[in-house]
């Protein structure tokens, strides 16, 4: 025998559905009636654009994380695939004293300052760029390790006993040689990334050096790409 609904119970879905904007499923579980049945009664009735509006914010929020992790999956295994190739390309490169050089010009000439009367100063914030500079630095020439020279920039944050003896390690240059560390203050309205060792300044006191590098890096790049002329400002 088919049960039969109160027009109260009626009168309510269609209230929930047309000004609440209930769906199906949350009409079903609070009055406990089939979809069939709340079929016939809310046929002639519409759900505010609004709640429909709701809903798709709702869902976007529910599958904009599955759709992160899926991207973020997808480039790791991109870059597991890329290192690999690239891993072969590495394995057959052979280096010497000339390439070496060439390279080390080209990071000084991205990366050092070029100011006349300043030696060899090489900044970066990646400890792996600057031991790969300093490494190569030593490989290339012959150098007194007593003019090596540490400047670190820290803010508020960096402990820096621990970033000091973290480069002094990496570099293997004694605390001794460093000098007196920059505090930068941080600024109210810009919002920057936290690292753990600062800007690394390696100083090389030796104008002689610095213009080595600066003009290997000349001259190579000329070799690469022709001479040009630069407007002067």
């Amino acid at each position: 025998m088919r049960q039969k609904w109160s027009d109260v119970t009626k009168n309510r879905a269609r209230f929930l559905r047309e000004k609440e904007g209930y769906s199906y499923g949350q009409i079903i579980k609070e009055l406990h009636v089939a979809r069939s049945t709340l079929h016939l009664w809310l046929r002639n009735s519409q759900r505010p654009e609004k709640f429909k509006i709701k809903d798709r914010i709702a869902w976007l929020k529910t599958i904009q994380p599955l759709g992160a992790q899926a991207n973020r999956e997808k480039r790791e295994q991109r870059i597991v695939k890329l290192t690999k190739e690239i891993q072969k390309e590495i394995n057959l490169f052979q280096t010497n004293k000339s390439i070496n050089r060439a390279f080390l010009s080209l990071l000084y000439w991205a990366e050092g300052s070029k100011y006349r009367h300043d030696g060899m100063i090489f900044a970066n914030t990646d400890p792996r760029l600057v031991l790969l500079f300093i490494t190569m630095l030593r490989a290339s020439y012959e150098l007194d390790e007593r003019k090596f020279r540490i400047r670190l920039h820290l803010h508020d944050y960096h402990n820096e006993k621990q970033v000091k003896a973290f480069w002094s390690t990496l570099l293997k240059i004694p605390e001794s040689q460093f000098t007196k560390t920059y505090r930068k203050q941080r600024s109210k309205e810009k919002t920057f990334r936290k690292n753990f060792g600062g800007i690394c300044f390696l100083k090389y006191n030796s104008i002689d050096l610095k213009d080595r590098l600066i003009q290997h890096a000349f001259s190579l790049g000329e070799k690469i790409t022709g001479k040009i002329t630069v407007p002067v400002a």
